[in-house]
């Protein structure tokens, strides 16, 4: 099993921002990635469509692929269906992600932070369980935001120029709504991106709530984590010195095979040729 891959799935192309940090963390690891691009976005769906998709997924990616390890790379996901997943694989490292709540209260000077997600992952009991385990530690202002993860799925089709006018439109919208940042007393000085996708939207975020503000994401902690479960189960890949990244990737969609090659470049820096069309069926 240590020759093998390790996959990762999210409903789209927001788990590229945690292939990536895997890539880092991981240099001699080779990945499947599954963007099911063809049912995004997940944040918006029920639970139990998360929950099937999942496991198609998985059970795919096991069969197929022959994975030593899993990450779901979708917050929502991960709310609906890492329970189930665990107990139908319980011999394969599995890796969620969560809105990374405890490092943003390491963080926060002002103790006032915010929280923004879909509306799949806010309202799980996941989260809520997650929230109010940290009760008393911080003020946290959350905040659904519909919409956001499909606008940024969507960006690789449109102009840069109008996507990021559309995100920046839905961020100022949202992030209106929740109060004031930066530093001073009742600020909100600490953000956390609960949905992979929005780490690609950082740049916008950063622009319209000032430097002050400080982003936390979950790419990093997911893959200190996954490194750890490989080596807990002696499965890292002991090889030569790192390879390029692009001889290591394999990344499948369900959707617009154009849209993840585009991400793919401009996110990870991988050609075309790293992108393939998924298994219709699953």
């Amino acid at each position: 099993m240590t020759e093998s891959p390790i996959g990762v799935f999210d409903s789209g192309i927001g788990g590229l921002s945690v292939l990536q940090a895997l890539q880092s963390a991981l240099p001699a690891e080779h990945f499947v990635y599954w963007a099911d691009s063809g049912h995004a976005p997940y944040g918006e769906k029920s639970d139990v469509f998360v929950r099937q998709r999942s496991l198609a997924i998985a059970q795919h990616l096991i069969e197929r692929h022959h994975i030593k390890a899993l990450v779901v790379a979708c917050n929502t996901a991960t709310a609906a269906a890492i329970h189930e997943l665990r107990t139908q694989y319980p011999q394969l490292p599995l890796i969620g992600v969560e809105p990374a709540l405890k490092p943003a209260i390491a963080l926060s000077r002002t103790q006032r932070i915010g929280v923004i997600g879909t509306r799949g992952t806010l309202g799980s009991d996941k989260f809520h369980r997650l929230l109010s385990s940290l009760d008393g530690q911080a003020e946290f202002i959350v905040q659904p935001c519909n919409g956001l993860a499909l606008a940024i799925e969507e960006s690789t089709h449109i102009s840069a120029s109008a996507s990021s006018e559309k995100i920046t439109a839905l961020l100022r919208g949202y992030t209106g709504q929740m109060g004031a940042f930066g530093r001073g007393p009742g600020q909100i000085d600490t953000l956390v991106l609960g949905c992979t996708h929005y780490v690609f939207a950082q740049n916008e975020l950063q622009t319209l709530l000032g430097t002050d503000v400080q982003l936390v994401s979950t790419g990093e902690p997911v893959a200190r984590q996954t490194r750890r479960l490989l080596e807990a189960a002696a499965q890292l890949r002991s090889g030569p010195a790192p390879i390029a990244a692009s001889a290591r990737m394999q990344l499948l969609t369900n959707g617009e095979l154009s849209g993840l090659q585009a991400a793919a470049q401009r996110w990870l820096h991988l050609p075309h040729a790293a992108c393939h069309k998924a298994d219709p069926h699953v």
